[in-house]
């Protein structure tokens, strides 16, 4: 049995079907600037308030948006759960409302060259995840890096954020093209929803949307689902210079409505589209295996001379 046999088995017997899974959001975009982040802490407020037990998980490296906006340093990083042995409530830090976030730090990355027995241990640590949240937001960073990929083909549930800016547009539909070209992408087990972010109105929010979906649709032939438009708010730029998401600084700004009008008709999409969760082991288990695939492949392309 290899590696990643071994591990589905460990993830297969962690998921008993009494075993809660958790609902897994991941948040990207073509470009950095476009309000990700802000998205991901905004959602995660709304879905906190209709009662959810929420966690961000920060993967974007490098960049501390999560903990900035919330004011919040956490004292431990996803790096500590490997190299120190941390339990998974110990890496969580609690924001305003009750929402937890995990920084990623550079323990990703570090993941795919550990030894199978602390692998198998991560794993089981962040099973543990499914039982402590209802939905977790991985906030990815932004383009099409082969860390982002990685991200998205192991997720069954993608927000894609973009905005009128002629870049964001191209930018997204460039990740999207990225997306289509992986071969462990499965368009068949994924939903890709679109937020037009900084809008003047819903119309060109719905605007913006039509004509990212008619290139999309010719060319990749990828169903797209708009979830709405979020608009171009003083009120949510004010919220970030002091450090506290606009749902919560001013709860009835224009923008903050419009998070928690989508917050809710996520909600009821899952319950229309009888959304299967994967839970947290599936996730990382899905990134790890495919990290070691092309690991294997690069390796035999080297010995190949190709």
């Amino acid at each position: 049995m290899d590696q990643a046999q071994q591990l589905r088995e460990i993830i297969k017997a962690e998921h008993a079907p009494q075993r809660p899974l958790a609902r897994i959001i991941t948040v990207t975009s073509g470009k950095g600037g476009v309000g990700k982040s802000n998205v991901s802490i905004n959602l995660a407020i709304q879905f906190r308030r209709m009662g959810q037990r929420v966690i961000i998980l920060d993967a974007d490296f490098g960049l501390a948006n999560i903990e900035i906006m919330f004011g919040t340093v956490p004292k431990h990083n996803l790096s500590d759960l490997i190299y120190q042995h941390k339990n998974i409530k110990d890496i969580i830090t609690w924001g305003p409302e009750g929402v937890g976030f995990i920084s990623g730090g550079s323990g990703i990355s570090g993941m795919y060259n550990l030894e199978r027995k602390y692998l198998v241990d991560i794993i089981v640590n962040l099973a543990e995840l499914d039982a402590i949240a209802d939905t977790i937001i991985i906030d990815t960073g932004a383009g099409i890096s082969s860390a982002v990929m990685e991200f998205l083909v192991a997720s069954g549930e993608i927000i894609l954020v973009t905005t009128p800016e002629p870049t964001s547009i191209t930018d997204s539909y460039s990740l999207l093209k990225a997306l289509n070209q992986q071969e462990r992408f499965s368009r068949d087990n994924t939903m890709i929803k679109v937020v037009s972010n900084r809008v003047n109105s819903a119309e060109e929010g719905q605007q913006l949307f039509n004509k990212l979906n008619a290139v999309v649709a010719r060319y990749l032939k990828l169903p797209l689902t708009y979830l709405g438009a979020i608009p171009q708010d003083q009120m949510l730029a004010r919220g970030v210079m002091q450090q506290s998401p606009v749902s919560i600084q001013y709860p009835n700004s224009k923008s903050a409505k419009s998070f928690e009008k989508i917050a809710a008709d996520l909600v009821k999409k899952t319950e229309s589209e009888k959304y299967k969760p994967r839970g947290m082991a599936a996730f990382f288990s899905h990134i790890i295996t495919g990290r070691k695939l092309n690991s294997v492949k690069n390796t035999g392309d080297k010995a190949s001379g190709q």
